[in-house]
C-alpha cells in the first residue's frame, strides 16, 4: 500500500499511533491547544484530540457549526488518549 495515499486520506488531528478511520469533512472543525497551536480535523479525530489534551478547547468559530455539540459530546465519553487502550 502506498504510504502517502493513506496518509493524504486522515486529517491533521489524527494521531500517527491513532488506527481509528476520519469520520465527515476532513476539515470539520479546528481544535486549539493549551499552548494555542490550531489542528484542524474530522469530528472522530477532534474530539480524540479534544479529550486528549490538556487545555484543550475548540476554536471559537466551531460555535457556529451545528456539529461542535456533538464533537464536545464525544470528546466527554472518552479518555485521554483513547487509542492507546484500544478504543
Amino acid at each position: 500500500m502506498d504510504e502517502r495515499k493513506t496518509t493524504a486520506q486522515r486529517c491533521a488531528a489524527a494521531d500517527e499511533a491513532d488506527p481509528t478511520p476520519c469520520q465527515g469533512v476532513l476539515s470539520a472543525v479546528t481544535v486549539v491547544t493549551a499552548d494555542g497551536k490550531e489542528i484542524t480535523g474530522c469530528f472522530q479525530h477532534s474530539a480524540r484530540q479534544l479529550a486528549s489534551l490538556e487545555g484543550a478547547r475548540l476554536h471559537p468559530v466551531a460555535a457556529l457549526l451545528p456539529w461542535a455539540m456533538d464533537i464536545y459530546c464525544r470528546a466527554a465519553e472518552l479518555p485521554p488518549f483513547p487509542w492507546q487502550i484500544g478504543l
